[in-house]
């Protein structure tokens, strides 16, 4: 049976070079890099190519660059640090009713230390208006979350023009671009954002290491203490070895970024107009226009979402129902109930994302695989034979 990795939204595999790279560290480099010593001295030097590389990937300056564990603890420092730093200045926040969970939590946790926040609707496509967002701020704003590419249902948002009124307002404007970067072009100077948040193991690099770009002069506040790594703000000694892997994983992303993005968009648009040609009452969530090249969001009508990613397990390839991080979920997507969807399409839902292993091979397969899947489950379904049958469905 073939097998077929169509998740790289949740995870990628970790390249080669990268691996060789963080296998160099393990072995020979294992100094403190805060020791000055002759084994400390080689683990700093690295770190700090390392922060370069980062820097140059996104247009930043290395001492922009603060390693963290995850996207997720990035955008925690950037939301929940900056608020509490500000909040002097305002009560006032902004973000999305998609933002990933990691940004989402923060705000609520946020909410019950009497914040004031803001969350905008999004439209059928997953996008927010920049009118609604203008039309959100305050006097009392302070932080602003847009995220960059929504890793469920693949839109782009429209952050630059944001970033620009946030920059000419003196508020501080934060994205989570943990999809996008290394997918399309990132520059923290083009974007005018404060803070950016990125992940290793979207970009074939590490588990455990994160990124956060802090444009000089702002203001946060860290959430734990005990030392001054990082500009102290993620206080313990740096993985290193993890570090270097990111390092290596972006700077070849990046250098592969146009062709490997024009790739995969040819892919993506494979798949999806062989799902919605091939399988009846079927649609796709998220824009074909303004959508990140590795991201294939679809509803199969009338199907149960985890019957579905099971059958595709058992077919041989890898799908998801939306963020990894609440896979465990029996609840509809809130990203895609935020788009309208009812709860029954929303259930239905399938993500599917291209990676440097997806083949056009593999593409057919899953095409060839899907309606046989799909019409398995509906015979099934008693809500299908209601619909076919032309009876209401509630």
């Amino acid at each position: 049976m073939r097998k077929v990795y169509l998740d790289h939204a949740a995870t990628t595999p970790v390249r080669q070079e990268v691996l060789d790279a963080m296998m160099h560290v393990f072995k020979e480099v294992y100094g403190n890099p805060s020791s000055i010593h002759q084994f400390g001295r080689p683990a700093r030097k690295l770190m700090e190519e390392a922060r370069e590389k980062v820097a140059k990937a996104i247009n930043a300056d290395p001492k922009e660059i603060v390693f963290t564990g995850s996207g997720t603890e990035a955008d925690n420092i950037a939301i929940v640090g900056g608020a509490r730093a500000n909040k002097k200045k305002g009560n006032h926040l902004i973000t999305t009713v998609v933002e990933h969970h990691a940004v989402l939590d923060a705000f609520k946790a946020l909410e019950k230390e009497g914040f004031e926040v803001t969350y905008l609707p999004v439209d059928a496509e997953g996008r927010i208006s920049v009118e609604d967002f203008k039309n959100a701020l305050r006097d009392d704003t302070v932080l602003v979350s847009i995220m960059h590419g929504n890793n469920e249902v693949g839109t782009i948002m429209p952050i630059e023009e944001i970033g620009a009124t946030c920059r000419e307002r003196k508020i501080l404007f934060h994205t989570d671009a943990v999809q996008t970067v290394g997918k399309i072009p990132v520059d923290v100077k083009a974007i005018n954002c404060d803070f950016l948040a990125l992940s290793g193991h979207k970009i074939y690099g590490p588990k455990g290491i994160g990124v956060l770009y802090m444009r000089r002069g702002v203001r946060t506040q860290p959430l734990y203490f005990g030392g001054g790594q990082e500009r102290k703000l993620r206080p313990g000694t740096e993985n290193v070895a993890n570090i270097v892997g990111l390092s290596v994983a972006i700077e070849l992303a990046v250098a592969e970024m146009a062709e490997e993005s024009a790739r995969l968009s040819v892919l993506r648009d494979k798949l999806i107009d062989g799902i919605l040609n091939n399988i009846e009452e079927t649609r796709l969530n998220g824009p074909r226009e303004g959508r990140l090249p590795h991201n294939v969001n679809v509803s199969i009508e009338y199907i149960e979402g985890e019957a579905l990613l099971l059958s595709c397990d058992m077919k041989g390839f890898a799908a998801s129902s939306g963020s990894a991080c609440t896979s465990g979920s029996l609840d509809p997507s809130h990203v895609l109930m935020a788009m309208g969807l009812t709860h029954t399409t929303a259930h239905g839902s399938l993500r599917l994302s291209l990676g440097k292993s997806t083949s056009e091979e593999d593409i057919d397969y899953v095409i060839e695989q899907l309606k046989p899947i799909a019409d398995r489950l509906r015979a099934m379904s008693p809500v299908w034979e209601k619909f076919q049958k032309g009876l209401p469905i509630t």
